[in-house]
């Protein structure tokens, strides 16, 4: 017993560098299998606490620098390629050609050219040569706000010693040239070759083996086939390498467990990307909490962790089972106290009395004051273990009686939290173990500081978008309109729907949706640039067509890499006619009083931002009372499981099934069940019809002689058919006397003369091609000679104004007869 005892000390003494070495050595001297570089990799993760750590090599064709194996966090959280030039300027090719290692800080990464690639700048770069120049290099990866440091850095230099470099990847031919349990997937075809080992464990002959990968998909638990299906997407996989355990169904007893592991191989010329792994059966491989590959599937899982409860559920998921721990939790610092984010068993009964006493909200805070303990091994930020028996405070002695560890989670320099891990039998802590536990305890703080950033932005970029759509939309005469918007519930992003409702002069409304590409604070400080250029336009008397063009121009004008898709629909509440203009956007549906419904088959032109020189045909609407419009982005009507085609034909169905009283009763029965993948706007609107239509009449004003009297005989005419008193009619005449004269006068070009009697209100209006306006003048003497025209419209009219119209002005008054 007594030599047990000091073997396990004489372990627990041996230095970090030791211990690297040892795992190293046992790496390297074992039988060589498929995943032997990947396990030597994982040993950077581990002794040097790296977030990542890849083997570049020369590839198939010596000039390009591949990745062939790479462990901890995606790449692309940090800038880094599949691929880099051998002759380039890259870290990679400059520590391959010289065979000198790099160690470069965030001073020296800021001017790398991939550096605008990253997310954050924070982090450092070590990249060693393995072996002579030209035999390829280890990159690796910290967060740490001092970089690697000289533990780190032996280690490192460890792990590219132990490193076998691999021959450069050949296309996988017929099935011999595979390992037993190896598989290969070409991306494109779905065919997929596989070695006679996942045959024997799938239960499948050779040549009764198709070659499908739907074949094996087939056989697999249908509750683990979303899983398996996320990393057999290349989308997915492009982010970094998978690895995930499924089950497959037998013929008698219960399922069997395997292990599929892969990583995605880009394409060449000539050859497709393919997927490589291998798959082995569970069952068999080693489960102890030794095995550091814990590390990179905890790594993986907190890749994809975009809040705190993610993280919190991850670190759960990764520790309490493989630790056979009692208990589990995972705290914020705030201050002096914790703020718990995840406790594991959740009952309160499972924690200390002071815990429980805390209990404010669904966790509690526990407070560090009661925790002296805890508080210094917060203030040392290292990780600390007491066995079973070790004199504790009791709001520790009883997280863990058997045995306790802490965690402090350091991140961006600073303690974000702390993770508490309990045993209520007395637990053994090997070497291994705690190496396990210092590693999770990083990923797990840089993790914590991610999800912080991502809930900041996310609420910055959600109240933006908040402040950039309409708070509500205007009453219509003769028409109503609702609006809905869902943002996606994928990652918590937010992106660049929009939608509009623009009351135009004459009883016109504009109904406007858009689209902008991308899913951040960019497309939605986009999507409100182009939503108040769409209004500024159309605002200005524009034509639909020639409002979609000048968005266009602008949008290319702002040499932005985003484009934008919209749908633009100007209809005339009056006479129930409209004209809708397309810009690579989805076409409008019409819901009919008749009760059927169909897709507009309108012409439409490119994405807006994409040609200069793009039409965008108009295509009229014909609608009758009763009629509704629906316009809508794709997420509503994509989704992975089918086509737009398919999205816009159930709209329809929907919409003709729908009763068009309520019309906000419609909106929300079309949003039930939609996919949420995406962000979905939705703008409806019923064409009524006016109770009661407007007068209208219009004259040309030609320049000739007689020009102002010419015009006041149409006024005369006009008002005297629609009954308009004597008293009115005189001080009309007057007005456009003046307005005609100032315009024939100040301006060049066509004037036009429009009437409009509206509910008892008399509308006198003067369009010409001058933008500029008149100007009131501040006083008159009596030897002035002009200027009195605009104070005598003011004196007889209850209002006046003047609005841009199509590049000129329109100059109006008002008169209300008996008034």
């Amino acid at each position: 017993m007594a030599n047990v005892v000091r073997s396990e000390g004489a372990a627990v003494s041996r230095t970090r560098t030791e211990r690297a070495e040892a795992a190293l050595d046992t790496l390297t001297a074992a039988p060589a299998t498929p995943d032997r570089l990947r396990r030597v990799l994982e040993q950077a993760l581990v002794f040097a606490a790296a977030a990542f750590a890849g083997v570049y090599t020369p590839g198939d064709d010596p000039a390009q620098l591949r990745l062939a194996e790479s462990a901890g966090l995606p790449r692309t959280l940090y800038g880094l390629r599949d691929g880099y030039p051998a002759a380039g300027g890259s870290p990679v090719a400059e520590a391959h050609r010289s065979g000198h290692a790099l160690w470069l800080g965030p001073e020296q990464l800021a001017g790398w050219s991939e550096a605008r690639r990253t997310p954050s700048p924070d982090f450092s770069m070590a990249v060693l040569p393995l072996g002579p120049a030209g035999g390829g290099c280890l990159l690796a990866i910290s967060e740490h706000p001092g970089g690697f440091g000289t533990d780190d850095r032996t280690c490192l230099e460890l792990v590219a010693r132990a490193i076998a470099v691999p021959r450069p990847h050949a296309p996988p031919g017929d099935a011999g040239e595979l390992a037993p349990n190896a598989f290969s997937l070409a991306m494109d075809s779905g065919r997929v070759e596989v070695g006679d080992e996942i045959l024997r464990l799938f239960g499948l002959a050779r040549d009764a083996f198709d070659g499908r990968v739907e074949t094996l998909l087939a056989l697999t638990v249908p509750e683990d086939l979303p899983a398996l299906m996320s990393v057999v997407e290349a989308d997915h996989m492009s982010i970094g390498d998978r690895e995930l355990e499924f089950r497959i169904l037998q013929p008698s007893g219960p399922p069997k467990w395997l292990r599929l592991r892969g990583r995605l191989l880009p394409g060449d010329e000539g050859r497709s990307a393919r997927l490589v792994g291998t798959v082995a059966d569970a069952s068999t491989l080693r489960s102890d909490v030794t095995d550091v590959a814990r590390v990179q599937r905890l790594a993986a899982s907190l890749a994809t962790a975009t809040t705190v409860k993610d993280v919190g559920d991850a670190v759960v998921a990764a520790l309490r089972g493989p630790l056979r721990a009692d208990r589990i939790a995972l705290a914020e610092l705030e201050n002096d106290r914790l703020v718990v984010t995840v406790l594991d068993p959740p009952e309160p009964e499972a924690w200390p009395e002071v815990w429980r006493s805390e209990w404010r909200t669904e966790w509690p805070d526990a407070p560090v004051r009661a925790m002296p303990t805890l508080a210094a091994a917060l203030r040392e930020g290292r990780s600390r273990i007491w066995p079973a028996g070790s004199p504790l405070e009791p709001a520790l002695a009883e997280v863990g009686p058997g045995g306790l560890a802490v965690l402090p989670l350091p991140a961006g320099g600073r303690m974000a939290g702390a993770c508490l891990i309990g045993w209520d039998r007395p637990h053994r802590f090997s070497p291994d173990e705690r190496a396990l536990l210092t590693a999770c305890a990083g990923l797990a703080g840089q993790a914590l500081l991610r999800a912080h950033a991502f809930d900041a932005e996310h609420e910055l970029v959600g109240m933006l978008q908040r402040t950039l759509l309409p708070r509500r939309l205007p009453r219509l005469p003769g028409a109503v309109a609702v609006a809905r918007y869902l943002p996606t519930t994928a990652g918590l992003e937010v992106g660049g729907d929009w939608y509009d409702v623009i009351p135009l002069a004459d009883n016109h409304v504009a109904l406007v949706i858009g689209d902008v590409q991308g899913h951040n604070a960019g497309a939605a400080t986009l999507m409100g640039q182009m939503r108040t250029a769409l209004r500024a336009y159309a605002a200005e008397g524009h034509t639909p067509d020639v409002v979609v063009s000048l968005a266009n121009r602008l949008l290319l004008d702002m040499e932005t890499d985003l484009f934008a898709t919209c749908a633009y629909v100007d209809v005339d509440v009056e006479e129930g006619t409209g004209w809708c203009v397309r810009a690579g956007h989805l076409q409008p549906v019409l819901r009919h009083p008749d009760g059927t419904a169909d897709i507009l088959r309108a012409e439409g032109g490119p994405p807006l931002g994409v040609l200069g020189q793009a039409d965008f045909p108009m295509t009229p609407l014909r609608l009758l009372p009763g009629t509704v419009i629906a316009l809508t982005t794709d997420g509503l009507v994509e989704s992975p499981g089918a086509d737009i085609d398919a999205g816009m034909d159930r709209l329809a169905a929907q919409l003709a099934a729908a009763d068009p009283t309520h019309l906000g009763l419609v909106a929300d029965a079309l949003l039930t069940g939609a996919h949420r993948g995406d962000d979905v706007a939705l703008l409806l609107m019923r064409y009524d019809g006016m109770a009661v239509r407007p007068l209208r009449e219009s004259w040309t004003v030609w320049r000739v002689p007689e020009a102002v009297r010419h015009a006041r005989r149409f006024t005369r005419r006009t008002l005297r058919v629609w009954g308009v008193s004597q008293d009115t009619l005189d001080a009309a005449l007057l007005v456009v006397s003046e307005l005609v004269t100032n315009a024939l006068v100040h301006t060049d070009g066509q004037v036009r003369l429009d009437l409009s009697l509206v509910n008892h209100r008399l509308r006198l209006a003067v369009a010409d091609a001058s933008p500029r306006s008149p100007v009131k003048p501040t006083s008159i003497g009596w030897e002035a000679t002009g200027g009195r025209g605009i104070l005598l419209v003011e004196a007889v009219s209850v209002a006046w104004g003047t609005v841009p119209v199509s590049g000129g002005k329109q100059v109006w008054a008002d008169l209300v007869p008996g008034g």
